[in-house]
């Protein structure tokens, strides 16, 4: 798997799914009670996880925009949300 690779089956999980499943791996890397191989498998794992997170996060702020009301209380224009601000 090359850094750009996600598995498919990670490919389909939503943001909550993918991130309980890297919260798991963290507890058990962090035990350190697990074999090395194991411990290599999981964490490869947990890296296409964060990435698949870092994604849907990305794409999500993207989406995300501040609505400026008009004087009547209606819609007048969108703005991309300012991450920074």
């Amino acid at each position: 798997m090359t850094n750009t690779e996600v598995p498919q089956d990670i490919a389909s999980l939503t943001f909550e799914d993918a991130l309980k499943q890297l919260e798991t791996i963290v507890r058990e890397l962090e035990q350190g009670n697990v074999p090395l191989e194991r411990s290599i498998e999981i964490y490869e794992r947990g890296a296409a996880l964060r990435q698949h997170c870092d994604k849907l996060l990305k794409s999500a702020e993207s989406k995300v925009e501040k609505i400026q009301l008009g004087h009547d209380g209606a819609a007048a224009s969108t703005t991309q949300l300012d991450p920074e601000s």
